[in-house]
């Protein structure tokens, strides 16, 4: 407090000159080093208000900090452009779903400038490099052990010759009754769903009637995780790091038991799978997404494996 009292006491003339980061900023050893990420912003809509204040606007506000404190800052964000939304949005619009992309990539882009929010790079999850680093990540689990086959049961429009993956079935909760809910989830009580567990399930596209049929997928291992990850909390945990919510919501999943998560999508508009027999699959966007803060740091330099594999700096 008296450093802070002095400080102010002087004036500006008594900062610091402000730092002139190189490009691209990159991690300084012997410097304390900072790299800040926003949640990605989803492509398929207008950002409005609370968006940004949400999403953007907190991210934003600790980098300024950071760089008026001398830290070296990396702040890198961008839009979130696979899934099911994006190409329901792309039919709704009459575009394909890369068409959909540009326009809202360039929108989105558009307004966090007219903001003036400070990010070093604003990217996007639909390039070569997030492909490469999430096929990469898929062949680590796949040779470690950490991947399993199985058939599910999904719904399928025969009127439409495809599966109906997520968003492109609705139904009626069979939890609450919501007439309205989603092939993954209820948005009136939260609950997650499986497709097939819908009453009277519909087809978004032609309102015709799915049947139920079974499909190959990947699926990860959590089980087979559960122990290690339930000790590395425990430290993390221990050294007061985690908020009270966040601490909240993963015991709330741990409680249970972990359950193998599926990891694959019968659709084209995603990161296609490199592996014999499922070639005509894509990665499930939440397999694939969080991938992107990596991927859109690779985009800005090539050296990103100093910011996300350098725990020392």
């Amino acid at each position: 407090i008296a450093a802070a009292v002095d400080t102010w006491a002087r004036g500006p003339a008594a900062l610091p000159p402000p730092r002139q980061p190189p490009t691209p900023v990159l991690p300084v050893e012997g410097e304390r080093n900072v790299l800040i990420t926003s949640a990605l912003p989803y492509v398929n809509n207008v950002p409005h208000l609370g968006n940004i204040i949400g999403c953007v606007l907190s991210a934003d506000t600790f980098a300024r900090y950071s760089r008026l404190r001398g830290w070296n800052t990396l702040f890198v964000c961008g839009t979130d452009e696979y899934g099911t939304a994006t190409e329901t949005r792309a039919l709704q619009e009459g575009l394909s779903p890369r068409q959909l992309c540009d326009r809202y990539h360039a929108l989105h882009a558009d307004i966090y400038t007219w903001f003036r929010i400070s990010f070093d790079h604003f990217g996007r999850t639909t390039t070569p490099q997030q492909t490469r680093i999430a096929q990469d990540i898929f062949q680590r689990l796949l040779a470690r052990g950490f991947l399993l086959q199985d058939t599910l049961e999904q719904l399928r429009c025969e009127t439409c010759g495809r599966y109906l993956a997520d968003r492109f079935v609705e139904g009626t909760c069979p939890f609450c009754g919501y007439a309205e809910a989603r092939g993954d989830q209820c948005d009136k009580c939260g609950k997650l769903i499986n497709a097939v567990e819908l009453k009277n399930p519909q087809c978004k596209l032609c309102r015709g009637t799915p049947v139920v049929t079974p499909t190959q997928h990947l699926f990860l291992d959590l089980p087979k995780l559960e122990g290690r990850l339930e000790a590395w909390l425990e430290r993390t945990w221990a050294a007061g790091e985690w908020t009270a919510n966040a601490r909240h919501i993963t015991r709330t999943w741990l409680r249970d038991g972990l359950k193998p998560r599926c990891i694959t999508r019968d659709l084209t508009w995603g990161t296609p799978v490199p592996l014999d027999g499922f070639r005509d699959k894509v990665f499930y966007v939440w397999f694939d997404a969080p991938i992107g803060y990596l991927s859109i740091t690779a985009n800005y330099t090539d050296q990103w494996e100093r910011w996300w594999k350098n725990p020392q700096q």
